[in-house]
């Protein structure tokens, strides 16, 4: 059986359950991204279940986005465009700060789930229904998403990144009382406000998983905003202020060694992971949840090693 109709199955079978068991409100923030957002929206208004809300928060835009999302906005009232400037209008914290400008617009809204979508992804039809039917399956299930497909060859295909215990950032839902729980996305200089929210979540008794069924298609190249050299220093710079584990971290890199520009990709991220440690910056997450990654990171190894043991 499809998972969509999986899911109108196991929906259709808990009439009780309030309509705002089902509901859920989207947060995208987006920075110049004529190109993309058409596209996101047309995604959106095919989704078999739509959003309570979603509101757009354009980032210092200078192009056409405003008006694009305002085309829609005038005949969809679930669609809201608001404008904002920051000084910094690209990257992060500036994302996550635009995100939580949108927050105040949820006021007043019933919804059980909230989700982030980047201005640049596209989604299958069924995807949020198929979340929602998850949701509803693991009670337990905090952070959920589909899996990010990028292109190749001209094919989307699964990003060799993908896990299924971690969910990427384009296309989070997350139960409202997990994101409650977190207290939401923490605005971090190098990044990975994802990655934060997955660990304090797994650090706080929720369970966290990717659906591979439910592809995300990613329409802009990973870190396209950035030459390569950058977009790999500052990954592992990243991963340096979370306080990873430095051998956990050379194996990470050892496993994305494929990843184009084959090696130098890895070096970079490898020489920015050390530059973070030899700097002494300290680290960008409090130090219970830097403590309960590497404890993660080091039984994922032990794990590992017992197999090649056998």
């Amino acid at each position: 059986m499809s998972v969509i109709a999986d899911s109108r199955r196991l929906l259709e079978q808990s009439p009780s359950m309030p309509r705002e068991a089902r509901s859920y409100v989207l947060l995208t923030a987006a920075h110049n991204e004529e190109a993309y957002i058409g596209q996101v929206i047309e995604s959106v208004l095919a989704q078999t279940m739509r959003p309570a809300k979603w509101v757009i928060i354009s980032d210092s835009s200078t192009d056409q986005t405003d008006e694009i999302v305002r085309s829609y906005s005038s005949r969809w009232d679930f669609i809201e465009c608001m404008h904002v400037t920051q000084d910094k209008a690209r990257g992060t914290p500036s994302k996550v700060n635009a995100l939580r400008f949108g927050f105040p617009k949820l006021s007043g809204i019933s919804y059980s789930f909230i989700g982030n979508l980047d201005a640049d992804v596209t989604l299958p039809s069924n995807y949020y229904e198929g979340l929602l039917m998850q949701f509803d399956r693991d009670r337990n299930l905090g952070i959920s998403g589909g899996a990010i497909c990028e292109r190749k060859n001209g094919h989307f295909v699964p990003r060799t990144t993908n896990r299924s215990n971690s969910v990427a950032h384009a296309a989070q839902l997350i139960r409202r009382e997990c994101f409650e729980d977190i207290e939401g996305y923490l605005p971090l200089k190098y990044g990975g406000e994802d990655w934060c929210a997955e660990v304090i979540s797994r650090m706080k008794g929720w369970s966290t998983q990717t659906f591979s069924e439910l592809r995300v298609r990613h329409l802009r190249a990973t870190g396209g905003s950035y030459r390569w050299h950058k977009r790999f220093f500052l990954e592992g710079r990243a991963d340096g202020s979370f306080g990873s584990d430095p051998i956990f971290e050379f194996l990470k890199c050892l496993r994305r060694v494929n990843e184009r520009p084959i090696i130098l990709g890895t070096l970079a991220r490898l020489a920015g992971f050390w530059w973070f440690i030899v700097t002494q910056e300290g680290l960008a997450i409090p130090k219970d949840v830097a403590l309960f990654l590497r404890q993660e990171q080091r039984a994922r190894m032990r794990r590992l090693l017992s197999l090649y043991r056998l």
